[in-house]
C-alpha cells in the first residue's frame, strides 16, 4: 500500500455544470403582446388618437387573461413568466390608463389631475405587489379588490365611450376625476371580485351556454363602447355588493384566509 497522498483533483475533473433552464416561449409570447398593447395605447395617447388607446388596452387585456391560462393548458408556468406577467400589467393596467386619463382630461384640472392619475398608477402597482405576496391566502375564487384589468377597463371605457360620443373632455373632466379615484382606490381595498378562475375550459357545458356566449357576442356589436363599459361598470360596482352581502350574513367580507407567516395579520381582513 503506497503512502503516497490523494492527488490534487484538476479543475477539469470539476463535475459538469447543469445547463441553465431555459425560457418557455408560448406564454410569454402572449405576455409580450400584452405589453405592446399597453405600450402602443400609450403612444396613441401621445398622438391624440385616444380611441386606437382605449382599444389597445382591451387589446392587452384579451391577451393577459390568455398568457396563464396558455401556461397552465400547456404545463409550461415559471417564476419568470409570473414576474413577466407583473412588469406587463404594471404597464398596460397601471400606468397606461392612468398617462390616457391625464393627457384626455386631468390636465384641466392642474395639479389635481396629475394626482388623481398618480393615486391610479400608484394603486396599480400596490395592487400588483399585494397579489404577488398573498396568492397563498388568498381564496382562489376571489380577487383581493378590483383587479388591475377591470380598474383600466373603467378609466379607459370611459375615454372610449366619451370620445365615440364626441363628448369633449373639458366638459367631463371632473367625472374622469373621480372615476380614475374610483377605479385607483377600489384596486387597493379588501372587497372581494369574482375571479372567474373556476371556469373551466375543458369541461362540456349545456348547449344553452353556447347560444348564451353567441348572443352576449351579438349584443356587444351593437355598441361596443357603451355595452362594454356598462359591463365593467357592474363589475366594478359587484363587489361592494358582495362585501355588504357577506357582512350582514356574519362571514369574513374579505375572503382572506390568515397567514401562518404573518400572524400580525390576524383580524385586520374583516
Amino acid at each position: 500500500m503506497s503512502d503516497a497522498p490523494d492527488p490534487i483533483p484538476r479543475p477539469d475533473a470539476a463535475e459538469p455544470r447543469k445547463p441553465s433552464k431555459g425560457i418557455y416561449v408560448l406564454p410569454n409570447l402572449f405576455t409580450l403582446a400584452a405589453l405592446f398593447g399597453g405600450f402602443y395605447s400609450i403612444v396613441m395617447a401621445m398622438n391624440g388618437r385616444f380611441e386606437q388607446a382605449a382599444l389597445g388596452v382591451f387589446c392587452a387585456m384579451v391577451l393577459d387573461s390568455l398568457d396563464g391560462r396558455v401556461a397552465r393548458m400547456t404545463n409550461t408556468q415559471s417564476a419568470f413568466g409570473e414576474q413577466m406577467d407583473s412588469l406587463a400589467d404594471m404597464v398596460s393596467f397601471g400606468a397606461a390608463p392612468a398617462l390616457i386619463a391625464y393627457v384626455w382630461a386631468l390636465t384641466s384640472l392642474g395639479r389635481w389631475g396629475w394626482i388623481a392619475a398618480f393615486v391610479y398608477c400608484a394603486c396599480a402597482a400596490l395592487r400588483l405587489a399585494r397579489f404577488n405576496v398573498n396568492t397563498a391566502v388568498v381564496d382562489k375564487r376571489f380577487f383581493q379588490g378590483l383587479p388591475s384589468p377591470a380598474a383600466a377597463a373603467l378609466v379607459t371605457g370611459f375615454i372610449w365611450l366619451m370620445t365615440e360620443a364626441q363628448v369633449e373632455p373639458t366638459q367631463v373632466r371632473w367625472v374622469m376625476f373621480a372615476v380614475t379615484l374610483y377605479a385607483g382606490l377600489t384596486m387597493v381595498t379588501n372587497v372581494p371580485f369574482y375571479s372567474f378562475k373556476d371556469v373551466s375550459l375543458k369541461r362540456s357545458v349545456p348547449f344553452a351556454v353556447i347560444v348564451s356566449i353567441a348572443l352576449g357576442i351579438a349584443v356587444i356589436n351593437i355598441d361596443p363602447p357603451t355595452v362594454i363599459f356598462a359591463l365593467f361598470v357592474v363589475y366594478g360596482l359587484s363587489g361592494y355588493v358582495l362585501y355588504v352581502w357577506r357582512r350582514s350574513r356574519g362571514l369574513q367580507a374579505s375572503l382572506i384566509s390568515t397567514s401562518t407567516d404573518e400572524p400580525d395579520e390576524r383580524g385586520l381582513h374583516k
